[in-house]
């Protein structure tokens, strides 16, 4: 079984793909958050940057709907070194689907095929394809699958979703179910696994599927993907990892995000946004932890930040293990 870290818009840079890989080294492959500038902006350059990347297998997400300019990023991250390039067609954010991209382009069929037959034609890089099932209907589904078919594609990452859905509805895994069934290339499955029991759930149900991404989920439970490889192992292994040493992993994991942030911000209220933003996904875990989170995002200094994140580890330890 493989596992991905899901590209997160604004939280799975290089920063914490880095301190990620350094503490809990058990997700397989990367992927960057979207490239959109051709010229690329400073974030975008600093995120793909190989020396940003070391020891890890990274793949740069592009979102676009114009196929000069996907191909202009992609002979760039050639120059950098990449192999394979991911396509996004599954943002669901109005501001993106308004401009016809992401999983805005899954409702503009032929425009679409032109896009990938330009694409596929002259891309130098592989290509994977990171998609919704449609924007409005499940059925839609039925032709984006026939037009994927159609090409080499390295890889399927399937987030069985309507862009209608956004991450608030369930996700449809009847779909899902002729993905697996029908795809002529690989597929990854994506989608609401955030914890060990979901993750037993969905292998039980697609014993067959056996590469994952998890991308809100690692949020909540770093160290999931570890979990869910040691479930698949042997289930007493994985119940052993859920000890102190694992609370003692996330907290060096924590401080060394903070240390990367301070780094690449130079700011300490830049520095503040970003850890905050870490834990309004990883205090959903903590049972009855809203006032420890409540303590964090009051925190105006790093001092303040430090303390507050002590207590809530602390209470979550205290009151359940870490990946169930």
């Amino acid at each position: 079984m493989k596992f991905y870290m899901a590209p997160m818009e604004g939280m799975t840079g290089y920063v914490f793909r880095n301190a990620y890989q350094k503490y809990y080294h058990d997700v397989d492959r990367y992927f960057t958050p979207f490239l959109c500038s051709v010229g690329l902006s400073h974030r975008e350059l600093q995120d793909v940057l190989p020396e940003h990347n070391r020891d890890m297998d990274v793949v740069p997400q592009i979102l676009t709907n114009r196929a000069e300019d996907f191909l202009k990023i992609a002979r760039r991250m050639e120059q950098f070194g990449y192999e394979r390039v991911n396509l996004n067609l599954g943002c669901p954010s109005g501001t993106v689907v308004s401009k016809g991209r992401g999983a805005g382009f899954l409702g503009m069929l032929p425009e679409l095929e032109n896009f990938l037959e330009k694409i596929f034609d002259q891309c130098p890089l592989r290509i994977s394809i990171k998609t919704r099932i449609g924007v409005q209907d499940p059925g839609e589904w039925l032709r984006l699958q026939e037009l994927y078919n159609r090409f080499p594609l390295d890889e399927l990452i399937v987030h069985p979703r309507l862009q209608k859905d956004f991450y608030q509805k369930p996700v449809h895994l009847e779909v899902f179910a002729a993905v697996a069934e029908q795809s002529t290339a690989g597929v990854c499955y994506n989608g609401e696994i955030h914890s060990l029991h979901d993750f037993e759930r969905f292998h039980a149900q697609f014993p067959q599927v056996d590469t994952v991404m998890l991308g809100r989920g690692i949020f909540k439970r770093p160290g999931l993907a570890g979990a869910c490889s040691m479930f698949l192992q042997d289930e007493a292994a994985a119940e052993n990892e859920q000890s102190r040493e694992a609370f003692e992993i996330l907290q060096d994991f924590l401080a060394e995000l903070l240390c990367g942030y301070r780094r690449e911000m130079g700011n300490e209220k830049h520095t503040l946004y970003k850890m905050k933003e870490v834990w309004t996904y990883l205090g959903q875990s903590i049972p009855d932890g809203a006032r420890q989170v409540r303590q964090i995002t009051k925190a105006k200094t790093i001092a303040e930040y430090k303390i507050a994140a002590r207590e809530a580890l602390r209470s979550w330890e205290e009151k359940c293990c870490l990946y169930n």
